[in-house]
């Protein structure tokens, strides 16, 4: 009977390994490109709606809108870490400083009557929704509070309890341990809040602040064959020469480029006012595109 070559026996267990390793790998990435959408769908939603435009109709596909998320996930990722280094921060100084345990459950139970303040203050918030909705700041301070009420109880509880043995199962335990689940679910759902507000705030910032700089959008001239009663401020229509063969009769100047969807483009006046409307231009041949260069010597 032959030897196995060496070698031969280890290569399935590696193969096996790195299937493992997949497996492990694929569900959070999953998950990451999931949230990346939302938040991205979320700030792009909000942005193109200060222009009058259902982000639904420009047609962007999931990429788009993952590669939007960063711009609106770059503040909330930036305090959360700052306020996690700040926590570990503060937990080393606290061991440090408090070494016996009966300090220690005191101080456990003054961080839990902490927490509970902001805690029950968004629990108030949240129940008293309809009398509040319309408050501009509901959407972050609600569940700001009771994230940080959330933490500051759970971390009083962590402190306050003795460490378990190995293997333990009493009743008790397994009680803190569910209630300890339902806070942190609490807390996430709390933190996914505030992000999605800040990427709404976010998206709504990025509109104006496009608005008030219109004229650093793609300039546009537009060729249409027929008038399409143009009303906002400051674009100009002229009628084309009529001439044999000619199949476009109108052309309009001074839009810009909002967006490029699909197969349509938008276009917006290149001053903003509030009479201003955003124009649908489908690439299908009715209409003629010019973009014109940028008007700055090189």
């Amino acid at each position: 009977m032959d030897e196995p070559v060496a070698g031969e026996s280890t290569a399935p267990g590696r193969i096996e390994r790195l299937v493992d390793a997949g497996k492990s790998v694929i569900p959070p990435l999953t998950l990451l490109s999931a949230l990346l959408f939302y938040f991205g769908y979320v700030s792009a939603r909000a942005k193109y709606e200060y222009f009058g435009v259902d982000v639904d109709t420009i047609g962007l596909g999931t990429q788009d809108y993952v590669m939007r998320s960063p711009e609106p996930l770059l503040t909330p990722l930036l305090v959360f870490t700052a306020a996690g280094l700040g926590a570990v921060a503060v937990h080393a100084a606290v061991r440090k400083r408090i070494r016996t345990a009966a300090r220690m459950r005191r101080l456990g139970r003054g961080v839990q009557a902490a927490g509970l303040i902001p805690l029950i203050g968004g629990l108030l918030l949240l129940v008293g929704y309809v009398f509040l909705r319309d408050w501009p700041l509901y959407e972050l301070v609600t569940p700001l509070l009771i994230a940080v009420g959330g933490v500051l109880f759970q971390y009083g509880t962590a402190i306050r309890l003795p460490p378990r043995a190995a293997g333990d199962a009493t009743p008790a335990s397994s009680l803190h341990r569910s209630f300890a689940v339902l806070v942190y679910l609490v807390i996430a759902v709390s933190v996914f809040w505030m992000t999605a507000t800040v990427a709404q705030w976010s998206g709504r910032g990025l509109a104006m602040y496009q608005a008030s700089r219109l004229d650093k959008l793609p300039s546009v001239i537009l060729d249409t064959k027929e008038s399409l009663f143009l009303r906002s401020p400051g674009v100009q229509e002229t009628k084309l020469p009529v001439s044999d063969g000619q199949t476009f009769h109108y052309r309009y100047r001074h839009l810009r480029l909002l967006i490029h969807g699909k197969d349509r483009m938008f276009l917006v006046p290149d001053q903003w006012s509030a009479s201003n409307s955003t124009i649908i231009v489908p690439l299908d041949g009715s209409v003629r595109v010019q973009f014109q260069f940028q008007n700055r010597r090189p």
